[in-house]
């Protein structure tokens, strides 16, 4: 088992991850009845998606003895209705000062773009993926 969750009531969710006893909250968005005080269940599917996408760079990276350490990703989701659900997600990576080769960034790019998350994702959903290297 990966977790436990347990509704504490008021839209809230607390979600405790069973190997190392971290928790995280939820909390419905504002415009589907929620307080907004924490992270919704789908600002956490389009978190995990920059978030997978910097792991696996960070993997490559090691292997290829690049620093990656200060790169940030910034997410937005896009929501539709009619069902409600994920529309889009755009992730933009942003590199801190670098001497990166062309064929450096291709690799960690391609990376980023097959990491798992990215994988999972229905191929309903729209991926926008932006790198900007840091000069």
């Amino acid at each position: 088992m990966t977790a436990k969750i347990i509704y504490e009531g008021n839209l809230r969710t607390r979600m405790t991850h069973l190997y190392s006893g971290t928790e995280v909250l939820t909390d419905a968005p504002l415009d589907n009845q929620g307080l907004a005080q924490a992270f919704s269940p789908t600002d956490l599917v389009a978190t995990a998606l920059g978030s997978c996408m910097i792991s696996i760079m960070g993997i490559k990276a090691r292997d290829m003895r690049i620093d990656l350490k200060g790169t940030e990703a910034e997410v937005a989701k896009v929501m539709a209705s009619d069902p409600r659900r994920i529309s889009e997600i755009h992730v933009t990576v942003n590199f801190p000062p670098n001497n990166f080769s062309e064929k450096e960034k291709t690799i960690l790019e391609n990376a980023a773009r097959t990491c798992p998350v990215a994988k999972s994702i229905h191929t309903d959903i729209k991926q926008e993926v932006k790198f900007v290297w840091g000069k």
